[in-house]
């Protein structure tokens, strides 16, 4: 167990990646808080998590979009645990559009949970971890964070974004011992965001069959499939564990290939 006895925040941990993330974080020793704006899902993720493993976990309802909301999840992690090691920022949203059509409050709704909702719970968590003099940011990212993404300008505009946010948090944090990285998946065809809009949205906004958005976007992977949440369970694991020690402000692609810079 690479991360025995640390502590950890994952967002968005209620179903999906998140929720995958956090049970994997607490199968390598840690003990979770899982936050998620649905409190009935991340109490249930919580709940599986300390059957499963028997490690401590919490399910929160947490909205990270506000302030107040995000400083109380960050104060009780630290109380219940003792401490903060680690914060997975991966609550996100997805709402495409063409440029031309994508509705205002759409594309503001995107930015506001996807940026500033990272920035709200990194802030948070990097004061605790700023007096413990250390402690690993995690955001979630996107290969749509590396290249503009079509007729999905608001969700790469919000990637970018968090990847410059990363490195600037990494070099504010860097005195005090504070790491700060990105991960940038590629397409998570069977996960639960594909599976339950994604696939429907791109067919809706492409002209295409769910059919032919899946086959159309495992084409264009040198690897040949569509990314798992083990593979980037893996890579959160990594930069959390003393093996990524010498590790900060980088956004590491785990895209099979598609995506290289």
């Amino acid at each position: 167990m690479r991360l025995e006895g640390k502590s950890a925040i994952v967002t968005g941990a209620g179903q999906g990646l998140g929720e995958a993330i956090a049970r994997r974080l607490a199968v390598e020793g840690c003990s979770v808080l899982i936050a998620d704006v649905n409190a009935e899902k991340a109490e249930a993720a919580a709940s599986v998590i300390v059957n499963e493993t028997g490690r401590r976990a919490i399910g929160k309802m947490v909205d990270v979009t506000d302030a107040d909301g995000c400083a109380v999840m960050v104060e009780e992690a630290a109380a219940a645990f003792g401490r903060l090691d680690i914060l997975v920022a991966n609550a996100g949203i997805l709402k495409a559009g063409d440029v031309t059509e994508m509705d205002p409050e759409d594309w503001r709704r995107v930015l506001e949970v996807n940026l500033t909702g990272y920035f709200l719970c990194a802030q948070a968590a990097a004061r605790v971890m700023r007096d413990q003099r250390s402690g690993s940011i995690v955001q979630i990212n996107s290969k749509s964070g590396k290249k503009g993404s079509f007729r999905n300008g608001a969700y790469a505009a919000s990637k970018f974004g968090g990847i410059g946010l990363t490195q600037s948090i990494a070099l504010d944090l860097a005195p005090y011992g504070v790491r700060a990285n990105a991960i940038c998946p590629g397409n998570l065809l069977d996960g639960t965001l594909w599976q339950n809009s994604l696939f429907d949205q791109y067919a809706q906004t492409q002209g295409l069959t769910p059919e032919q958005v899946r086959a159309k976007y495992e084409s264009q992977v040198p690897l040949g499939r569509g990314a798992t949440y083990a593979d980037v369970c893996g890579v959160v694991v990594f930069l959390c564990s003393e093996d990524a020690a010498y590790m900060t402000g980088q956004a590491i692609n785990v895209t099979g290939g598609q995506e290289m810079r």
